[in-house]
């Protein structure tokens, strides 16, 4: 009746995908380490919202214009990487978001550039794009009529399973890091390396092929 097929092996694969470790885990491990737990909740959301855009691209076809012309790739993997570039920058300059304890308790963070950075650098990466229109599609009953319907439950059983294991990632990470945090010193450390982090991670965008 939902047009799906092969439940239990998506739900499995899903799974397994999620807890292979990417670009999306790595930008909420710097957050959760750098910022604190919420920090790294919040991005969590939004690497999930962004993955709502991809099913949605994916349920209406969007992607397969990604996934045919390779200019639209190349534009969104190259704005991505900018972004990612940007977002590591700040974190190697701007000693406004160095998470030290007695920071957290002067300045508060702001969670809504969190959340926007997050849904920004998962919606800006295209590889995400075109692995929703490939995955997505093998458990799809392609004689079923109302075709955007098992993905939209796809998608949303993908995202559903990512968040929970995303929230249990920045749980861990910020609480293995929290000690060291009253550490200025190395707190400052922790946040440049971060940064550093996610510089590299805006390289390794840019330099996707499409495959």
């Amino acid at each position: 009746m939902t047009g799906i097929i092969h439940f239990e092996t998506f739900l499995l694969t899903g799974i397994l995908l999620n807890l292979t470790p990417g670009n999306d885990t790595i930008f909420i491990l710097s957050k959760s380490i750098a910022q604190g737990k919420k920090a790294g909740m919040i991005s969590a959301l939004g690497i999930g919202t962004g993955c709502i855009g991809h099913t949605l691209f994916a349920a209406f076809g969007l992607s397969l214009i990604i996934a045919k012309s390779i200019l639209l790739f190349n534009i969104i993997r190259y704005i991505g990487a900018a972004y990612l570039l940007y977002i590591g920058f700040k974190m190697l300059t701007n000693k406004s978001i160095f998470a030290t304890e007695s920071q957290f308790k002067k300045a508060s963070v702001n969670y809504w550039i969190i959340y926007r950075d997050a849904a920004f650098t998962n919606i800006l990466n295209p590889k995400v794009a075109l692995f929703f229109i490939a995955f997505l599609p093998q458990f799809v009953d392609p004689n079923f009529k109302n075709t955007v319907l098992p993905f939209l439950l796809l998608g949303t059983t993908f995202i559903t399973t990512g968040t929970i294991w995303c929230f249990v990632l920045a749980f861990f990470a910020s609480t293995l890091f929290a000690k060291f945090k009253k550490n200025k010193t190395l707190a400052s450390y922790i946040n440049k390396l971060c940064g550093i982090v996610l510089i590299m991670l805006a390289i390794k965008v840019a330099l996707t092929e499409k495959k």
